[in-house]
């Protein structure tokens, strides 16, 4: 495969001198401004001052704060001077977007008429119109005055989640552009995939989130899945054409920033991980990154924004403790010193889907490089991650050099992507996660089956973790497999039709609101919907809104608002 070095320039801003950007960065990423501001706790969430803009260039806003803090005692300005400042210095959020609407949105895709319960077909419609209230586009003044804003500026309008995160986010759009594809809204769909085209081929790379202080990490890589689906869809053979250099790019930085060889037994074997070298808090959650590692080495920020990277922030999943257990608290994440199961499960699928995009193409000597790579790793996830006594891959510890064998679902995820070489491993796997207690809770997969307090923990279920099970599921040739998927898929589409109903709540189905975490359950989140809609078009025929009465339960991430008390 293509493995020359990308084009990794975190630091180039598009119609900004290097200068105004490092200012920019004192501001929202590094500087004193940042460290004041955030350590007063004027806001109940550290994001929303990171994502205010600036009234006039950042050098007159640092000057301005450094003549402000001289005339105070240890140049720590008091509170109510900050809030002065801020109100003189800084805008509210939300004035880089405009309201948009999707042009190729239209009130009757085909997908609907597969949904035989009524009930479920207008609950499919109205999850259908909540595309029209995500969407967004960036002002043309960001694109034109970029160092006034922490926005990272695309061309293209986007969906985003929703709530807090006003902009996009990267694994997060897989399951919304599926979303967009089953409503029909190819030229949405195609323009956020550019979004993250034009992203790769600004940084090397696509960051978790579109804001300057997410530049440098990323999150799992789902952009050659994306572009997979929208092929799927349209046969679009120029725009795979197009499309395919960005996605050698990716490729490439994940395995030249973001692999590692292990020796053991005589071999080396070489697995990715998610692993960001940033030794400072994370600006959007600052005062709980400086609180949590007060007395501690500042590699514990490592690993806070390695976990970050990893999707799961924040779960025991990276904990790993003094005695080298999957244990302890969040001071113990260890996130760089595990190599993730689910992580190496997608970059299997992604080097099948390359060498298949440059077969489509024609590229047959790429192609083949491809199949290669894809072979090396089914033999490297089988010799580190499979484990054949309980059926099932397991994340693996390079502190002790062993597989971390609590329950999550990313345990199944080589299942999901295929990258496994003997269909029995499959049939054992369905057989773990059928004894793992996994199955046990009436409203969906639980992330883990550990109450560490961490959103990606138990109670807490995610959509993107249930579709990957069910999806995994569905694609075996077994009957029992199938059906199981389809169990799944009722439960889980049922829990998030009664949430829309009435919401708020866990995967025990007990009345207690999902939570934990950094942040509140936040309203209308895209990749719930895309999901669902997902579930709704594979299994409309059979599922019924008439079952059993579940307690409704919603999983953090999965709340459904009345969007228009939100935008």
């Amino acid at each position: 495969p293509n493995t020359k070095s990308p084009p990794f320039f975190f630091s180039l801003f598009l119609g900004i001198g290097r200068g105004l950007l490092e200012t920019l960065f004192q501001i929202y990423c590094t500087g004193e401004v940042l460290r004041q501001v955030q350590m007063a706790k004027l806001f109940d969430d550290d994001k929303y001052f990171v994502d205010m803009k600036l009234t006039t260039a950042p050098e007159v806003v640092v000057e301005a704060f450094a003549n402000l803090s001289s005339g105070f005692p240890n140049k720590t300005i008091p509170s109510s001077e900050l809030q002065k400042f801020l109100q003189t210095y800084f805008e509210e959020p939300g004035k880089e977007f405009e309201q948009w609407t999707p042009p190729d949105w239209h009130s009757k895709p085909t997908f609907l008429s597969r949904v035989s319960d009524s009930k479920y077909r207008s609950w499919a419609e109205e999850l259908h119109s909540l595309w029209k209230s995500l969407g967004r586009k960036i002002r043309d003044d960001v694109r034109d005055h970029p160092e006034l804003y922490s926005q990272i500026y695309t061309p293209h309008p986007v969906v985003v989640p929703g709530g807090r995160f006003r902009e996009l986010y990267y694994w997060d759009s897989y399951w919304v552009i599926n979303g967009l594809l089953l409503s029909e809204m190819t030229e949405t769909a195609r323009g956020m995939i550019l979004n993250f085209v034009y992203l790769v081929e600004r940084y090397g790379f696509v960051p978790n989130g579109g804001r300057v202080y997410y530049e440098r990490r990323s999150q799992p890589p789902f952009l050659p899945l994306m572009v997979e689906s929208f092929y799927e869809v349209t046969g679009d053979k120029d725009f795979l054409r197009q499309v395919l250099p960005a996605l050698e790019t990716e490729y490439s930085f994940w395995m030249q920033n973001r692999s590692l060889a292990v020796a053991m037994s005589g071999l080396t074997h070489i697995l990715n991980r998610y692993n960001v070298p940033v030794d400072r808090p994370r600006p959007e959650s600052y005062s709980d990154d400086v609180e949590l590692a007060e007395g501690l080495s500042k590699k514990l920020w490592i690993e806070l924004t390695s976990g970050a990277e990893s999707g799961w922030d924040f779960s025991s999943r990276w904990y790993i403790d003094s005695t080298g257990r999957n244990n302890g608290t969040l001071s113990d994440t260890q996130t760089s010193s595990i190599l993730p199961a689910d992580l190496n499960a997608i970059m299997c699928r992604n080097e099948r889907l390359l060498a298949s995009f440059h077969r489509i193409l024609g590229n047959e000597e790429e192609a083949v490089e491809y199949e290669k790579a894809l072979s090396a790793r089914i033999k490297v996830v089988e010799s580190l991650l499979w484990d054949a006594e309980r059926g099932a891959w397991f994340d693996f510890s390079l502190v002790n050099e062993t597989r971390h064998l609590s329950f999550y679902p990313s345990n199944l995820a080589p299942l999901w992507a295929q990258c496994y070489s003997n269909p029995e491993m499959a049939n054992q796997a369905v057989q773990y996660l059928t004894d793992s207690g996994g199955l046990d809770y009436p409203n969906g997969v639980p992330t883990s089956l550990s109450e560490s307090g961490q959103q990606w923990d138990m109670p807490n279920a995610w959509p993107p973790l249930q579709h990957m099970i069910i999806e995994g599921l569905s694609r075996l040739d077994s009957a029992h497999a199938k059906e199981l998927a389809f169990r799944l898929a009722e439960r889980w589409i049922q829990t998030n039709w009664r949430t829309y109903i009435k919401y708020e709540y866990d995967v025990n189905g007990d009345g207690k609101p999902g939570g934990g975490g950094e942040y509140e359950v936040q309203l209308g989140f895209g990749w719930t919907n895309g999901a669902a809609l997902q579930l709704l078009n594979q299994y409309g025929d059979r599922l019924s809104s008439g079952g059993s009465v579940l307690s409704a339960s919603v999983l953090i991430g999965l709340v459904y608002p009345i969007l228009k008390s939100l935008f």
